[in-house]
């Protein structure tokens, strides 16, 4: 399937159907998950509605009996040595009659009827071994996007930023991905919470991050003077912001961008756009249709569906079916806006494939939505109201955390055969070469929170891990996607291995690999997992040039989020750095010495090339010396976290075309660029 076009048309529904007659010898099935076999004379009937593609055929094991209705089990393939238990340990081989016809990769309807009239259901995934893997090793760039303002800039970054980011990385320093934050809906309001990791919907993108005039309908609009004069006002947004020490203002950004869409959409499309947008509408369904009714509703009533009239908090209520005909036109404009924002997503992706990227654009997954938000009043049964997801107390936060997600409930989507999850992965692996799950472990389990109460109060839940995973390699191989799991933290065990059975790749960070089960000193680079994303940093933590000068500790004491002295938090925080640096140096990565700051940036990256990691990630920050995090857990109004634009060493912000044509970055790209040979090839040499 090409990545950012409309898939094919599945096949037509298959029917499986087998009685077997008298008892069957089980077969031992080396790949299945253990499940009852069927009694003799039981029928057993499966439909495919959603089969993959030929060439991505597996075994499955013998269907389940008699599970509740509704349930959902989901099966190894047959490469598998071993069924393999939610935990992550192998479980007994399960036999299989010899009856049974194995059904292709995707999502299956299973019926059984027993002989004396008793009937069941369950949802059969068939999914293959393991996710598509990076086709060799990759360097590239990890960035928030809001922060990546160029000279075209509305005031913050945007798609066609990305693209040129995108274009540009893999044409001249031959990189393999870049990473961005979510690029989710956000839920409206003034001011709306600028977190990419608390949105109101994660199946649609925000509009916000549209480049305005590369929309095709933008070259039409009659109304030029009203159009000059936005861009004007986006102008000096983006001057404040580059140069006047203003923080980079979404809601601003978004009310000049609503307004020049309003003359966008005025523009009739021609038959072939009409066509697409068609195509689009069929394709998205009814989430789209909600989504686009939410944000219509939350113009008029606010964005919290709690405090709507009571007749329009159901989305299945006589009332709002009347609002859905009276708000028809605001609808299809949000419809559209979803539609534009897709295909700014797909031109991204098609720029990073065309400049040579192996991977492209790595697309993150929040870990949940807004309590208030369109999902949430969408799919109001899949949440469990009144929780909220968080983490147990640990050594750096005594009283747990607090996150304000409402989470999913587990046995709502087994129930309903994970058709909100896999129609979510679906919409996000759509356009991107790859995509990161932050808390990948909420596959496994999650901390609840009772609301109104401390995190210490919480719990974990348990979700069916086994479920959950095999949904996710079955959608990331229809889009032929890489995933990594941001794995850090609190893991339980078991977990990073049955992620990495999955081919499921891991995040490590350099300050954080040491040998916690020998000396606890850091962890030399042939010791570092294969399959895992290798970083320096990550939007949560300090820049590297911060880490190595302490500059990070003085922030954080500023700010009153220290819970020890300065000098102690100085202290060990500079033996922590001296013992990488010392480990560089003998690794004869620091060749300049001690005391240069750049050069202890470039020797941290040379480092992560000489770990087996099968991708790099270079924080773009980086890159131009940028001390600043874009964010600081714990803080709310006491740090500026997410509106900070990219800045060089001396806190001046800079632009895309700064950033590409800075000396430090070129420096640090050639630790690296793939070095070229300096011999020509026989037959090409000149007499």
């Amino acid at each position: 399937m090409t990545r950012g076009r409309p898939a094919a048309r599945p096949p037509p529904p298959r029917l499986l159907r087998a009685r077997a007659p008298a008892p069957a010898p089980p077969v031992s099935s080396p790949g299945a998950s253990a499940a009852p076999v069927p009694a003799p004379g039981d029928a057993v009937e499966a439909s495919a509605p959603l089969a993959m593609p030929p060439g991505g055929a597996a075994t499955v094991s013998a269907p389940p009996v008699t599970p509740p209705a509704g349930a959902a089990t989901a099966f190894a393939p047959a490469s598998a040595p071993h069924p393999q238990r939610a935990d992550g340990e192998p479980g007994a081989p399960a036999a299989v009659p010899a009856w049974w016809i194995p059904p292709a990769p995707g999502v299956h309807r299973v019926h059984v009827r027993t002989p004396d009239h008793r009937r069941a259901t369950a949802t059969l995934v068939v999914a293959p071994a393991r996710l598509p893997q990076p086709p060799g090793r990759s360097h590239g760039f990890l960035v928030q996007l809001y922060s990546l303002l160029s000279a075209r800039s509305w005031g913050m970054g945007d798609l066609g930023d990305l693209a040129d980011l995108a274009a540009w990385s893999g044409r001249t320093i031959g990189s393999g991905f870049v990473q961005v934050n979510p690029l989710h809906a956000a839920v409206p309001g003034h001011p709306t919470d600028p977190s990419p990791y608390r949105p109101s919907s994660r199946r649609f993108p925000d509009p916000v991050h549209l480049r305005i005039e590369s929309i095709p309908e933008y070259g039409h609009v009659r109304d030029r003077a009203a159009l000059d004069d936005l861009r004007q006002d986006a102008a000096a947004l983006s001057e404040a912001v580059l140069n006047k020490g203003a923080l980079i203002d979404r809601d601003a950004v978004w009310e000049l961008k609503r307004q020049a869409l309003e003359l966008v959409v005025e523009v009739p499309l021609t038959p072939g756009r009409r066509a697409a947008y068609c195509d689009f509408l069929a394709e998205q369904g009814q989430a789209l249709e909600d989504h686009a009714l939410w944000c219509a509703l939350a113009e008029v009533h606010g964005p919290d569906w709690h405090a709507w009239p009571e007749a329009l908090r159901d989305p299945r209520s006589p009332g709002t079916a009347r609002a859905r005909t009276e708000l028809l036109d605001r609808v299809d404009f949000h419809c559209r806006l979803a539609w534009l924002t897709a295909t700014q997503l797909a031109a991204a992706q098609r720029a990073a494939e065309d400049a040579g990227m192996s991977v492209g654009i790595v697309h993150d997954l929040a870990v949940g939505v807004h309590p208030a938000g369109a999902d949430t009043w969408a799919q109001q049964e899949a949440f469990a109201h009144g929780m909220s997801v968080g983490a147990p107390p640990d050594a750096f936060n005594a009283r747990g955390q607090d996150w304000g997600l409402p989470p999913w409930r587990p046995d709502v989507l087994a129930a309903t055969g994970y058709a909100a999850y896999r129609g979510l992965l679906r919409g996000l692996l759509a356009h991107a070469g790859a995509l990161r799950i932050d808390h990948v472990m909420g596959l496994f389990r999650l901390w609840w929170v009772p609301e109104g109460r401390p995190p210490t109060d919480g719990t974990y839940v348990a979700q069916d891990a086994e479920a959950m995973l095999a949904v996710l390699v079955l959608e990331a191989h229809r889009a032929g996607t890489v995933v990594v799991g941001e794995d850090l933290g609190t893991v339980e065990p078991g977990v990073r291995e049955a992620l990495a059975r999955r081919g499921v790749l891991g995040t490590s960070v350099l300050w954080f690999e040491r040998d916690w089960d020998g000396d606890g000193r850091p962890l030399a680079p042939e010791k570092w997992r294969r399959d895992c994303l290798a970083t320096a940093t990550t939007h949560d933590l300090p820049s590297t040039a911060a880490r190595l000068t302490g500059d990070h500790v003085t922030l954080r004491h500023r700010l009153g989020l220290l819970t020890r002295s300065l000098e102690e938090e100085l202290t060990e925080d500079a033996t922590d750095t001296a013992e990488w640096l010392a480990l560089l140096a003998r690794l004869r990565m620091l060749p300049e010495g001690d005391g240069d700051e750049e050069a202890a940036v470039r020797a941290v990256h040379r480092f992560l090339l000489r770990t087996p990691a099968r991708m790099t990630g270079v924080w773009l920050p980086d890159t131009v010396g940028d001390r600043r995090p874009q964010n600081l857990p714990g803080t709310w109004d006491q740090y500026p976290n997410w509106r900070l634009p990219i800045a060089d060493a001396e806190g001046h912000p800079i632009t895309l075309e700064e950033i590409t044509a800075s000396p430090r970055l070129h420096a640090l790209m050639d630790v690296l660029r793939p070095r070229k040979p300096h011999t020509a090839p026989p037959g090409e040499r000149r007499p």
